[in-house]
């Protein structure tokens, strides 16, 4: 659709969404630069402070991919008007923590009446121009690293079905309550060729976006990538919500996916992630630099010249 729309020519409009990239950048001077995004979706687990709290982390993370500082927020809420109030309240709380954590506060936000409850909320930070982060950059001979673990999709899915263990859900609840602010803030002075957080198009479509941006082919290791406790399980039980099935529809046919890789964690490459990891290109030295400062970090494959496919699967 969007390619449909006309594009207005501004010199200052650094960062547009003709790359999808996770926030648009326009440049207020030559030192400064705002960050723009917006994100809201529907609860995705059962207790409204924990939702509120996800929802805002989320909101804060493509700020963070794009090398940028959260300035403030404005909360967008959909939420029915015969609703009990004490649970829109324990939401705007949970939500309002997380930006107080973020040191970006609330100034204001919008409200409609609706069924089906929807929170989240459109967030400006800011960047220097010459230091944005985009997914359009990644050259040959960058590693690539991940700073989370996958699999919220899945879970998310099993804990509908009440088929999820406790202990599976605490800790994708607690993957997706971490800002993404202490892995961005490691990547300071390093040299960042691409970088993305990985949410709704799952590892493999935000993967292909930097792909498709940058006229390269990333290859992914299967077995490096990191994944969250049970996250296998439920993926072998078909916990497969279907925002999997749709991202592995668009994406498959630009995958080499080896015959090794098993239809259960090739799944999961797909799976549609809430708050995820950054997916981040960098020079080998400097992945080297950004594992010792954030371990979370995980090597998991690397970028090579332009393929017959964007992505590989190893």
């Amino acid at each position: 659709m969007l390619r449909h729309l006309p594009k207005v020519a501004n010199e200052n409009v650094l960062v547009g969404f003709d790359t999808s990239d996770d926030a648009g950048v326009y440049r207020l001077s030559p030192e400064c630069a705002l960050v723009q995004t917006v994100d809201f979706f529907t609860p995705i687990v059962d207790d409204p402070f924990t939702y509120g709290a996800i929802a805002a982390a989320n909101s804060l993370s493509d700020v963070y991919a794009m090398g940028g500082r959260p300035l403030t927020a404005l909360s967008l809420v959909a939420y029915p008007g015969k609703g009990d109030l004490d649970v829109l309240e324990q939401i705007l709380q949970g939500g309002s923590s997380k930006m107080q954590e973020a040191g970006c506060p609330v100034i204001g936000g919008h409200s409609v009446n609706d069924e089906e409850i929807k929170f989240g909320y459109a967030v400006t930070g800011v960047v220097h121009p010459e230091r944005v982060w985009t997914n359009a950059g990644a050259r040959a001979g960058d590693e690539l690293l991940f700073t989370k673990r996958i699999g919220t999709g899945v879970i998310a899915t099993a804990l509908k079905r009440g088929v999820a263990k406790t202990e599976d859900v605490a800790d994708a609840i607690g993957s997706m309550l971490m800002l993404n602010q202490g892995a961005a803030e490691a990547l300071e002075g390093l040299t960042v060729h691409a970088c993305t957080d990985i949410t709704g198009f799952g590892l493999i479509g935000h993967a292909r976006e930097i792909a498709e941006a940058s006229g390269v082919t990333l290859e992914i290791e299967a077995s490096r990538v990191p994944l969250l406790a049970g996250a296998l399980d439920y993926s072998r039980q078909g916990a497969i919500a279907g925002g999997l099935k749709n991202n592995q529809e668009f994406a498959s046919c630009d995958v080499d996916m080896a015959a090794a890789v098993s239809p259960e964690l090739e799944a999961l490459m797909y799976d549609p992630q809430t708050s995820g990891g950054l997916l981040i290109a960098v020079p080998a030295a400097d992945a080297a630099l950004l594992r010792e400062r954030f371990p979370a970090a995980v090597r998991i494959g690397r970028v090579t010249g332009r393929g017959q496919k964007r992505i590989r699967i190893l």
